[in-house]
């Protein structure tokens, strides 16, 4: 990635000097189909035309663009040699006027990572489909530009394209003489802007609000997907949840929807799960659903369609100066994103997912050696590039939260709604939010920001009983500790929930009392009193963020009675608090698939059991000792196959436990059963095998060599689809054969030919916990190469191979031997680029957090 980077200091010199007044881009798009450039890479033509202003005339400045090759230059209309200003990744621009115009002929190039302007072939019927992407800086790989987020400016698109295609953009759009134009935005920043082109399959609807005022507000809504998908596109639940969200939005916000159209575009081979492109927003298609799945899925589509609706206010309404704030927009959506499905549509329960599932990526990454404040110190481009983490989103809605249990949900709101006014169509600090926080609450929010938003790490909350003579609650006070790296302690606005067993053996809650929460020790003198409890929970109903602990009493009465917790929110914070406690090495991986084995079965909340599902799972294959492994992979095995027979017929929880037998199953009869559900021989009652279960299948059978390359080609022929092409890459590098792993090492490694889905998905297939021997030679191989692909490879490739490369799973013998290769690579490396140090310490992170908890469980 050489000379790509741009520094928050260029950003900031460069915002003072210039002001945008309006971009006209025209892309010539009928290269996509056809015959390519030869040996270079397929290229179309861009022409850009920027109107901005200096502020001081004479000066020089820089405009951005990533291009094979520029054809023209002029600036003022005095002609550049391309040549001389442009260097590959900037345009050097000189005497500047008071008033400008440059004017930018390039070739730019077509991408296979998700970068810029994607080019994909469906396999299925050899159609092309283009879409951009580009947060944070990846516009300038279409169109020449000032790519930073404060210099907002309005766009004018045209596009040429081949013939039968239709071209979506930000604006509406019109077609004449095979060309077509698109209405002028409103100033929005480069990242946001999107071109999505190709015969994509489209469904249009309306939205209908009229306002108090009497004044009436219509948006044209449209959702596309490839062709192949329309058979599975349920467009109608699109339209029901996007038309829900409106509502609840301009019932809250109180500042109409300022894009005109909304379409929403659900594509091809997407690195993210879905883009906030004003009027425009695009989707990973995995949304669109092949097979069954469960509701669980379809809450998470939810919550993320009203995540990227959110962020049409917080975001490209209002628009952080530079990725420091990235949580101006990141943590506000993904907090709406799960007030408003609560709020607005069926997913009442969205709340638990959020406890169980986002809070987990939270405290995983505050816990990492990279955590950071929320407000983070964002030095460049790559930087920007890695901290779209759980810190900013996940952390960042949980602290949310907390201060809407602070200032309460009428102020919390009010502040939001003064914020859109006053900031409209402009970019904004943190400092800009908080005053109008601080003027509808009345709260000191300068203190609030710098112990929740300025400082990094997770507190931890015990509770501490003691009882009277009589067995009553004497004095109840929660604990508070902090990490010695971040030794700051925090106030929480906590409920504190007391709970026993009913005489028909539920666990249910029979005291609650809301407290704040400040300094080391806080005694809750209102429990005083209170029936000594079986379970205490120093967090319920999840209000504020931190990790939960147990006393001994507590902890006690999970391990034999969690199943009779009757609050679902409950349970899961429970269930939440005690994989903290595993991946911390406080209690054994062993204990964790225990309670998952007696408990799991009872869990009502599908989203909660899938969770559970994978968190045994990464139990037993990171933090369990590994001559346990064994063990507890025969009991997952034979509890998912129990409660796989024992499900009721055709639901979703039967649906769950098939496939994590599938993730678990490496016995001969779990594998037997497996490939008699494929062919037919074996039968659950109730359980369909569509085709995305029957790819969920294939992979164990084979990773553990029971199906060999011929079974995988049928596989294909049956679903010679896109998805199809996907599982097969997979199944294929996941075969336990040194020549397989060698070949999937070199397309990944030493090739660029594979595009992002492929890349990712030959790197899940490559990386098999079960093949532990025969991975280990790869590991001195992974730490010789990663500068190499860093320097070389686009930042979302490099990621992906750093990130899924890293030798997580070593063996036993060669586990303490690979900490020490990461440790000597570090030591050697320190002037490597910070983004990929970053991602190994991250990485060596995770392995030596497994290898304390398997030390735990040796012990």
């Amino acid at each position: 990635m050489p000379g790509e980077n741009l520094t928050r200091d260029e950003a900031r010199e460069r915002a003072a000097l210039l002001s945008v007044d309006g971009y006209d881009v025209s892309l010539d798009l009928r290269t996509a189909v056809g015959e390519g450039d030869g040996d270079g890479p397929r290229t179309f033509r861009s022409v850009t035309t920027i109107r901005f202003r200096s502020s001081e005339p004479g000066a020089a400045t820089f405009a951005d663009l990533i291009a094979p090759s520029v054809t023209s230059v002029s600036l003022n209309g005095r002609d550049l040699d391309p040549g001389e200003v442009f260097d590959g990744s900037r345009l050097h621009l000189e005497d500047l006027a008071a008033e400008n115009e440059l004017v930018v002929d390039a070739q730019c190039a077509y991408s296979r990572t998700g970068e810029g302007l994607h080019r994909f072939v469906d396999p299925e019927d050899g159609e092309v489909y283009l879409y951009t992407q580009y947060e944070p800086a990846d516009s300038r790989r279409v169109f020449a530009n000032f790519e930073q987020p404060d210099l907002k400016a309005p766009y004018r698109f045209e596009v040429r394209a081949p013939e039968g295609w239709t071209v979506w953009s930000n604006g509406v759009g019109e077609q004449a003489d095979g060309v077509w134009r698109f209405a002028e935005t409103k100033p929005i920043s480069t990242y946001i802007t999107c071109v999505v082109a190709g015969p994509y399959h489209y469904v249009t609807d309306s939205y209908e609000r009229t306002f108090e005022d009497g004044t009436r507000l219509e948006i044209p809504l449209g959702a596309l997907c490839r062709k192949g998908l329309a058979p599975y596109f349920d467009s109608d639940d699109v339209f029901l949840v996007t038309k829900q969200g409106l509502d609840f939005f301009h019932d809250h916000f109180d500042y109409p929807y300022p894009f005109g159209k909304y379409d929403q575009a659900f594509v091809p081979e997407y690195n993210l799960g879905a883009m906030e492109n004003p009027g425009l927003v695009t989707f990973r298609e995995e949304f669109i659903f092949r097979g069954k799945v469960t509701r669980a899925s379809y809450e998470g589509r939810a919550n993320v369609i009203l995540h990227e609706m959110a962020h049409m206010w917080f975001g490209d309404l209002v628009t952080m100066v530079w990725w420091d704030d990235l949580w101006l927009k990141e943590s506000f959506a993904d907090f709406m994103g799960t007030f408003a499905n609560v709020g607005a549509t069926r997913f009442t329960d969205a709340w638990i997912t959020f406890a169980n599932r986002r809070k987990a990526w939270a405290y995983r990454a505050d816990q990492l050696p990279s955590t950071h404040p929320i407000t983070a110190d964002i030095r460049d481009l790559q930087d920007a590039k890695l901290n779209f983490d759980g810190i900013t989103y996940a952390k960042g809605a949980s602290v949310l939260k907390q201060l809407v249990a602070y200032v309460g949900q009428d102020a919390f709101l009010e502040g939001a709604r003064r914020y859109f006014k006053r900031n409209a169509y402009g970019s904004t600090r943190l400092g800009d939010l908080l005053s109008v926080l601080e003027e509808t609450s009345g709260r000191d929010m300068g203190a609030w920001a710098r112990k929740w938003l300025q400082t990094a790490g997770v507190n931890s909350l015990t509770p501490q009983v003691l009882l009277d003579a009589e067995g009553r609650v004497d004095e109840l006070a929660v604990l508070q500790e902090a990490a010695e790296s971040y030794p700051e302690l925090r106030p929480h606005r906590v409920a504190v929930g007391l709970y026993r067993r009913t005489a028909e053996g539920a666990l249910e809650r029979y005291a609650r009392v809301e407290a704040d929460v400040d300094g080391p020790r806080t005694v809750v003198a209102e429990l005083a009193g209170a029936q000594a409890p079986e379970l205490v929970l120093v967090n319920d109903d999840d209000l504020t963020y931190c990790k939960t602990r147990f006393d001994d009493t507590s902890l006690a009465t999970l391990r034999e009675h969690l199943g009779a917790i009757t609050d679902p929110l409950a349970r899961a914070l429970c269930w939440s608090a005690l994989w903290n406690l595993t991946r911390d090495a406080l209690l054994p991986a062993a204990d964790f698939v225990d309670l998952v084995t007696r408990f799991a079965r009872r869990e009502s909340d599908i989203g909660v059991l899938q969770m559970l599902h994978a968190w045994a799972n990464s139990a037993l294959v990171n933090y369990a000792a590994p001559a346990w492994r064994q063990t507890g992979e025969r009991l997952l095995a034979e509890v998912a196959l129990r409660d796989l027979r024992a499900a009721e017929p055709g639901s979703e929880q039967q649906l769950a436990w098939a496939r994590f037998l599938a993730t678990v199953a490496a016995g001969p009869d779990e594998l037997a059963l497996l490939r008699g559900l494929l062919d037919g021989t074996e039968k659950v009652d109730g359980l369909e095998v569509d085709q995305e279960l029957r790819w969920a299948f294939l992979e164990p059978l084979a990773s553990h060599g029971a199906v060999d390359e011929t079974v995988l080609a049928a596989e294909l022929a049956r679903d010679d689809t896109a998805s199809g092409k996907r599982h097969q890459v997979r199944c294929l590098a996941a075969r336990p054969s040194e020549a397989v792993k060698a070949q999937a090492w070199a397309q990944v490694v030493e090739s660029d030919a594979l595009s992002n889905a492929l890349v990712e998905a030959t790197i899940a297939g490559f990386a098999q916990p079960s093949q532990r021997e025969l991975i280990a030679p790869y590991a001195p191989k992974y730490f010789a190469v990663i500068e190499r692909v860093w320097r070389e490879r686009s930042i979302q490739i490099g990621m992906d191979v750093v990130r899924g490369l890293f030798p997580s799973y070593p063996t036993e013998q060669g586990a303490q031997a690979t900490l020490d290769a990461t440790d000597a690579w570090l030591a050697a490396h320190e002037d490597a680029a910070p983004a990929l140090r970053r991602l190994v310490l991250e990485a060596r992170d995770d392995l030596a957090r497994a290898l304390r908890a398997q030390a735990l469980a040796n012990g």
